[in-house]
Formats: C-alpha cells, structure tokens, sequence
C-alpha cells in the first residue's frame, strides 16, 4: 500500500488538465515529473499494469485530453504510423516470449512511455507556441537534479532512493552507485550514470538554445546576487550536472551535437554541413580503426580499466548477433534471451534492441532517429538564419539525435531516456509537418495556426 504514493502526482495532473487544460498539466506537471522523480519505481496494482510516476500522470493526461475530444494540435504524419509499429512489435515479441500477464507491463509502457508522450508533444509544444517554456521546463527540473546530485557525488549516496526507497520496498534496489576516477558517478533519479548524462546532454543542449536565442533575461530577481549573467548560470548549472555523471559517451555525444548546432549557425550552412561531414570521416575512419584495435585484444589483456570496458563491449557483438540471429523477426522478449554468462550486461541499445524485439523493431527505431534527424538537417539548411546566431531548433533537435546515436551504443536506452526520445520526436515531426519557423522568445510569432481535420463544412 506504501506504493500508492505513486499516484500523488497523476491526481495533480489529473486535476491540472481538467481544470486548467491537458497542454498546461503535461508542461507544469509531466515534464518534472519525468525529470525530477524515478522511473524505476511503481505503484504495485495486482492484476493490472504498474505504472511508474510518470507514466501515471501520462494516464491522466490522456484520460482528459480524450473526454475532451483528443489531443488539440495533433495532425497526422507519417511517423506516428513508424512509432505505432515500433510500439506494437515491441510488445508483440514479449507477448509471444511471455503470455499477456508477463507482457502487460511492456504494453502498458509502450502506450504511456512512448506513444501518449509523442503525442502530447506534437500536440502541444509548437501548435500552442510552447516551444520555449516546454525548453525552460527540462532546464530548470535538471537544474534541480544537478544541485541535489551534489549530494550523491559527495557522499556516494542517492538522495532519491534514501527519500523514495522506504514507500516502495524491494523496488530499485538493482541501481547503485558506480564510481570513477574515485569520485562517485551520479544518476539522480535516472537509475544509472550512463543514463543521466544522455538525458543531461539533451538538456544541456536546449539551454544552449535558450541561451543563443535569448530567452532568459541577464538578470533575474531572485538570483541578482549572481557574479555572472542568469543565462551563463544556467549553463554552467546543466554543464555542471553533465559533468559529474562521468558518462564519457554523452561526453563524446554532445560535443559531437554541439559541431551541428555550431555548423547550422553558419551562413554557408550547407558548405559547413559538408566540412564536419568530411571531417568525421577523416577522423572517424583512423579512430574506428584504432579503437578495434584497442578493443579485440579482450579483457584478460586489457592494461586498466577503460580498456577492459572497451574489450567488453566489443565482445558483446561477438557473443550475442548469432543469438540475435536465431530470432531475428520478432526478437526473443524482454527477458528471455540467453544470457551468456560472461557478458550478462548489454551495454549497447542497439545489440539489445536486435536481440529482445526482433530486426523490423530495430529497422523503425533507426528511422526514428536517422531519418528524423537527417529531415531535420535538411529542413535546417533549407531555412534562412534564425534571429540569433546559434538560435536555429532544427539543428539543435538535430545535435541531440545525433548525440542520442552515440550515447545509446555504449549504454541501453531505459527509463527516462525512452519518454523524452519520443517526445523529441513528436516535437520535431511538429516542427516539419507545421514548416514551423525560428523565431525569438519576444516575438509575435506563438500559437502555429493548424487546418481543421475535416474539410466539410459544419452548419448548427
């Protein structure tokens, strides 16, 4: 019963959305949510899903938004039949490894982790002119997380499950601290290190956007006290928090989206666009070549402990494609593919993703996010210069699903990674389908005026 406490917070978004409006309790309830609370605990519900925070206020959100008639702002594209899919197969495979009563969970996790926050963000997020207090909202909630993360990284110790861990009992008890160059890795309420920088290096880049479009104010009230202006504050708060998850693959992640915002910022874009592509392969080719290299010596022979990680997960591909192989369509579930018993851990999505849920799964997530951001790299190119240097949001979505690639080959794509991918994405299939423009935080330009879904007329 402890774990009821779960659903405090969709009884707020509940309330929100029918009071206020659905729009106004995904931006003022579901985003910290999300981003401020674990994904890794639920509310026990015998014979029904168990929904996670975030998830339950997902629930509420929807349950409103549909007695209301649907989503407002959603307009159909072709994406959401790749994302539908994807949800289905994925479910599919775990049904057909593990009956429904094993499969529910998944399922239930497809529709409220996946697809209800794809579609509350292309509904709501540009056709409501929300694009920058949507931005302010991931900011300020990891700003949160990377202030209390100074506990975790000081004492070794995870705030989230010392104040949470006790109302739900024998839950997270799997994530623990991981330490590094001696110092403790933080997670926060992201479960593990790896995963906290790949959604801090999402939010690390939308400041960056904020910060170049100039939509926070130099000076801010509360914080007048500050020796440097509230934007450079910011920034270092979200650089901060990156920092000390000592994830070296987000590290290497957002550097390589910041090349594409900076790329974009250009006024020969497409000609810069073609120098970093010449760029990476230049490098990347003698870098590949080098790393397998540093990588296929295996672990006993591995010098220090980069080493042997790098061995580790070179040898996962060894181990596990011909297992993939043997189920290649649907995948073998969730949970029961044959663990190799030196390698229990997957530290790449995309192995994972082959292995549990089958290669046509695999083949729409790729599309999800190469073709996503390849169409937002065009639209960018194709789009005048922003009002500010830096302020273009197609290269910056575009950075972070780049960013995301990386990430997500050294570490598995879970908990909150999952939502906000999705939500990017139903941001950016909004971007594309609306042709929605670059435009300053002052200006005129809000609310993307959007056809009506039916073209008959309708007479009271």
């Amino acid at each position: 019963m402890l774990s009821f406490i779960g659903f405090l917070p969709a009884i707020i978004a509940y309330r929100i959305a029918s009071g206020s409006s659905p729009s106004d309790a995904f931006l003022r309830v579901y985003i910290p949510v999300l981003l401020c609370l674990p994904d890794y605990y639920r509310v026990i519900t015998p014979g029904v899903p168990d929904p996670t925070f975030n998830q339950g206020c997902a629930l509420a959100i929807f349950i409103v938004a549909m007695s209301r008639g649907g989503f407002k702002g959603y307009r159909f594209s072709h994406l959401d039949i790749v994302v539908f899919i994807y949800s289905v197969l994925v479910f599919n495979s775990e049904y057909q490894a593990s009956g429904y009563s094993d499969a529910q969970n998944l399922m239930f996790a497809m529709l409220f982790s996946v697809l209800t926050p794809y579609i509350m963000a292309k509904s709501y997020i540009e056709p409501a002119g929300m694009r920058f207090e949507f931005a302010k909202k991931v900011v300020i909630s990891l700003a949160i997380v990377s202030f209390i993360d100074l506990y975790e990284s000081r004492f070794g110790a995870n705030v989230w499950q010392l104040l949470l861990g006790r109302f739900f009992p024998g839950q997270g008890e799997g994530w623990i601290v991981t330490f590094r160059f001696g110092m403790a890795r933080t997670a926060g309420p992201f479960g593990h290190a790896l995963l906290a920088g790949v959604i801090f290096m999402v939010g690390f880049r939308l400041q960056r956007w904020l910060h170049f479009s100039g939509a926070w104010p130099d000076k801010v009230k509360q914080f007048k006290w500050l020796p440097v202006k509230f934007p450079v504050f910011m920034s270092l708060v979200l650089f901060g928090g990156f920092f000390i998850t000592f994830a070296k693959g987000s590290w290497l992640a957002g550097f390589l989206a910041a090349l594409i915002v900076a790329a974009g910022a250009t006024k020969q874009k497409l000609f810069a666009f073609l120098t970093v592509l010449v760029f990476l392969v230049a490098v990347g080719i003698p870098a590949l070549t080098a790393f397998l290299a540093y990588a296929s010596v295996g672990r006993a022979n591995a010098k220090d402990d980069n080493q042997e990680t790098a061995c580790y997960r070179y040898e996962l591909i060894q181990l596990y494609i011909d297992i993939a192989k043997e189920k290649e369509l649907t995948g073998w579930g969730l949970t029961k593919w044959p663990k190799v018993a030196t390698a229990p851990s997957i530290d790449n999505h995309y192995l994972l993703l082959f292995l549990m849920h089958g290669k046509l799964a695999f083949y729409c997530f790729l599309y999800v996010l190469i073709g996503t951001m390849v169409r937002l790299l065009v639209y960018g190119i194709s789009q005048p210069q922003p009002p500010s240097r830096g302020g273009s949001l197609a290269f910056t979505l575009a950075g972070i699903y780049l960013g995301y690639m990386i990430a997500i080959a050294t570490v598995y794509m879970g908990a909150q990674t999952i939502p906000m991918l999705f939500m990017l994405s139903g941001w950016s299939e909004s971007i594309l389908k609306l042709k929605a423009k670059d435009y300053p935080p002052s200006g005129d330009i809000v609310p993307v005026s959007t056809p009506p879904l039916f073209n008959f007329r309708r007479v009271v």
